[in-house]
């Protein structure tokens, strides 16, 4: 059997009340929590450490709502407008660097500069 280490276990919990809700109007009642873990060793021998399991509980005040919902096919064509649009920016872009790049460069080498 393996000897556990002596010393000072302190567990953080934090709680945040959670509701979900679907599109068919199921609602579920729930929590999320998440979990700090802190240890600090005791010197064996010294009576000034402080040594066992302590757990702190935080419960929030503020409860989070995920609601699931359908988007309209409107919505959807906007935002593949949006992605085509900006594609053809991007695109109209860099063709302009190339553009311009280019006929410097033939500009460079018509005046000698770069041979």
């Amino acid at each position: 059997m393996q000897k556990q280490p002596i010393g000072l276990y302190q567990y953080f919990i934090k709680v945040v009340p959670t509701m979900y809700s679907d599109v068919s109007g199921h609602t579920i009642q729930s929590n999320q929590f998440s979990v700090t873990e802190h240890y600090k060793g005791a010197d064996i021998g010294l009576l000034d450490s402080v040594t066992g399991v302590f757990f702190f509980y935080d419960l929030s005040p503020i409860k989070v709502t995920f609601t699931e919902q359908h988007v309209s096919f409107l919505h959807f064509l906007t935002n593949v407008c949006a992605i085509v649009g900006g594609v053809f920016t991007v695109a109209g872009i860099i063709d302009s660097c190339i553009y311009h790049g280019h006929n410097a460069m033939k500009r460079k080498m018509v005046i000698g500069k770069i041979s």
